[in-house]
């Protein structure tokens, strides 16, 4: 495995969103923990829509977010998240009203204080970082599916609408 202590994990995880195949979880953690922590009104700004993509570590979770066709989230208000957002079968951006809303709070998770998006319907909370003005990593903390037998699912998301291209192209 490399070593990513660098002087700037924030290019070191833009090149990981370009990567091709199975990226190795450890490194995507190490690089996570070097992350600076982001406050709630960062994610509402410019509309608070967010186009999501995956790193593929293996995580179980990459699967279920393929199959919704997911899309990102749509941050409202620091007390209105729209926690899933997936493509219907026309392509249009849709909330999957079954996840829920959310709210965003600020939380300790892996020694550093960050926003986290905290799910109504389901016991997970996401912890975002920062990236750049365009893009933050999310952690998926599932109490369901807990990290220690599980593993962390680790995504992206990228500020605008088709930022990206579909999780499933």
């Amino acid at each position: 495995m490399y070593n990513y202590i660098c002087s700037n994990p924030e290019e070191e995880f833009l090149k990981l969103t370009q990567q091709n195949g199975k990226i190795d979880a450890d490194t995507v953690t190490q690089l996570y923990d070097q992350l600076k922590p982001i406050e709630p009104s960062f994610l509402c700004k410019d509309g608070g829509e967010w186009e999501g993509g995956c790193l593929d570590t293996g995580h179980s979770g990459i699967e279920m977010l393929k199959k919704m066709n997911w899309a990102g989230e749509t941050f409202k208000s620091e007390n209105d998240v729209d926690a899933v957002m997936i493509y219907d079968q026309d392509g249009k951006r849709v909330w999957l009203k079954e996840y829920g809303n959310a709210q965003l709070r600020e939380i300790k998770f892996r020694g550093k204080i960050s926003t986290a998006m905290i799910y109504d319907n389901y016991p997970i909370i996401d912890h975002f970082r920062y990236v750049n003005d365009n893009m933050v990593v999310g952690a998926m903390d599932n109490k369901l599916k807990p990290a220690e037998q599980h593993g962390t699912l680790y995504f992206f998301l990228t500020r605008g609408i088709n930022s990206l291209k579909k999780i499933n192209e």
